[in-house]
């Protein structure tokens, strides 16, 4: 049997475009010679559809949108994810569904019976699991047929999921001979190698081909990667579909032969691949063609100023310089440096005559207190007012230029540089800014080279050093890395041979931010565990680790 492996990028809510879409490549794959075309998890409506599950209105136009995708392919079988109807009475109104049609005939209706609800996941909101899992006889096999968190189950892998079933398991004991599951994988820098890992974990486990189709796109915070694969009873790779691309590959389940598409060969090739993807989806999803952002001649701007240049095109992307004074001038070089190699518009707002009124209103009020970081954070917010204003008037995007590091740490301003509609960077460690800026520069200098050699300074006081501040980064973001994404408590770090001050200080500055993170503007996910949708803690509490 031939069968097509088809990646593309549906947008949540629009069901005639998805239809559109799964249509085209159910032809292209009928000209390709398959017997079935594979599309991802709930590729009718698009994924993660959050509350919109709960208005029945969104239901009802998800349910027609199957049947008239049912009544418009013909020559081929497709198996693609939807909303299903509950009909048992009980739980949940709807499955999370894949369905299998040919000719205007449904053949199979398989629902996803392991329904995560931990990181960015929360399914058990919307759906009923699956009871039960069946293979499907298909073209003289039996195909079995899953969904995404469906093969996650193996305690051999996943001893802390915990789930009480193992559909592969059971689906492989009833005689399956070939499995396929369809997904809505979100990526970040591990998922690569770790959906590799399982696949190949249960290909030499059961001996049977796995083939294994996902989504790709951006949508608010989660960026699809796509990367759609197959593997041999023997675990080794013979289908690849392209990262962060539309896409199809066929797989020959006769031969065991695949087409095997390029993907990205470097951590920070992927990443840049993905921060260009979920902005480019983001902005046109709402509506948006040109961004602006301040130019400060630091890393963090500078990133986010090639990557919306790479992503929007360097005619949709504003930089703004405005320096105060206590800006270097090799900082506005830089900056200018850095627009005229993008080709981007750049204009300068000075903000010294505005800092000067607001010293002057409030020198009463602070008679009696001496400068702080008051002043610094008035300067801040003077910037966030100028781009929230272009963004008023011009109707532009503002990009806020925060690192992870720094929102981790609470190293940013409230209405000041958090300001902003999205956060490009914002789950990158100031050390993977750094890794980012290199491989953009690699090709070509784009961002100057001194800005990736000299310390780095917010410049809203004389020789302000972010390290004046906080642990020098590449210390940090091990211990927030540690603290944030591996969930590992202040004393295991400390007994790895970190310095327990500087670790119970780094906590400390994260459990106080946290009311700075919900306000912020959200941002593409690109770590393990990412703030938003992925770390959910209260603001108000009483747990301390001392």
């Amino acid at each position: 049997m031939k069968i097509a492996l088809a990646q593309f990028n549906p947008t949540i809510g629009d069901f005639n475009y998805n239809i559109a879409q799964i249509v085209s490549l159910s032809h292209k794959a009928i000209e390709a010679g398959c017997d079935l075309v594979v599309f991802p998890e709930l590729a009718v409506c698009g994924y993660p559809p959050l509350d919109l599950l709960e208005r029945r209105e969104f239901i009802e136009d998800s349910l027609q949108a199957v049947d008239r995708l049912i009544s418009k392919v013909r020559g081929i079988a497709v198996l693609c994810g939807c909303v299903s109807r509950n009909t048992s009475g009980v739980g949940k109104p709807i499955h999370n569904t894949a369905i299998l049609f040919e000719d205007g005939k449904v053949l199979a209706r398989v629902y996803k019976r392991l329904l995560p609800s931990y990181d960015i996941f929360d399914e058990t909101r919307y759906f009923e699991p699956g009871t039960k899992s069946v293979p499907v006889p298909f073209k003289g096999l039996l195909v079995g047929i899953t969904i995404c968190e469906d093969i996650w189950s193996d305690a051999d892998l996943f001893p802390e999921h915990n789930y009480p079933v193992n559909p592969v398991d059971e689906l492989a004991r009833q005689g399956t001979d070939v499995f396929i599951t369809i997904n809505a994988s979100p990526f970040d820098t591990e998922k690569a190698s770790h959906r590799y890992h399982i696949l190949r974990h249960h290909a030499t486990k059961y001996h049977r081909p796995f083939l294994y189709g996902n989504a790709v796109g951006g949508q608010d915070c989660v960026i699809f990667d796509g990367a759609s694969m197959a593997v041999d009873p023997a675990g080794r790779l013979i289908a690849q579909a392209k990262d962060f691309a539309e896409d199809l590959v066929t797989i020959d389940t006769d031969t065991m032969q695949g087409e095997r598409h390029p993907v990205s060969a470097l951590r920070e090739e992927a990443v840049v691949k993905a921060l260009k993807l979920g902005l480019k989806d983001y902005a046109a999803r709402c509506g948006l063609d040109r961004v602006v952002l301040g130019l400060s001649g630091g890393v963090d701007s500078s990133v986010t100023a090639v990557i919306a240049a790479q992503s929007l095109g360097s005619e949709n992307v504003l930089g703004v310089l405005m320096p105060s004074p206590y800006t270097s001038r090799q900082s506005i070089d830089d900056a200018e440096a850095l627009a005229r190699n993008l080709g981007i518009e750049a204009v300068t707002l000075p903000i010294s005559n505005i800092f000067d009124v607001y010293l002057e209103i409030l020198k009463e009020v602070f008679s009696k207190r001496g400068p702080d970081v008051t002043e610094e954070n008035i300067q801040a917010r003077i910037r966030g007012n100028l781009l929230m204003a272009i963004s008023n008037k011009f109707g532009y995007l503002v990009l806020s230029t925060g690192n992870k590091t720094e929102l981790a740490v609470g190293y940013c301003t409230l209405y000041g540089d958090l300001s902003g509609g999205f956060a490009l960077i914002s789950d990158l460690p100031k050390t993977m800014v750094y890794e980012v800026a290199r491989y953009l520069n690699a090709e070509r200098k784009l961002i100057p080279e001194q800005v990736l050699t000299k310390a780095p300074s917010a410049e809203l006081k004389p020789g302000q050093k972010d390290q004046d501040y906080l642990p020098p980064y590449d210390l940090l973001d091990s211990i927030l890395k540690r603290y944030l994404e591996q969930n590992i408590a202040p004393e295991q770090i400390i007994a790895e041979g970190f310095d327990p001050e500087i670790v119970y200080r780094t906590v400390h500055m994260v459990d106080r931010s946290e009311y700075k993170r919900h306000q912020a503007p959200l941002g593409p996910r690109v770590t393990s565990r990412a703030f938003g949708y992925g770390r959910r803690y209260p603001i108000a509490h009483g747990y301390q680790k001392e």
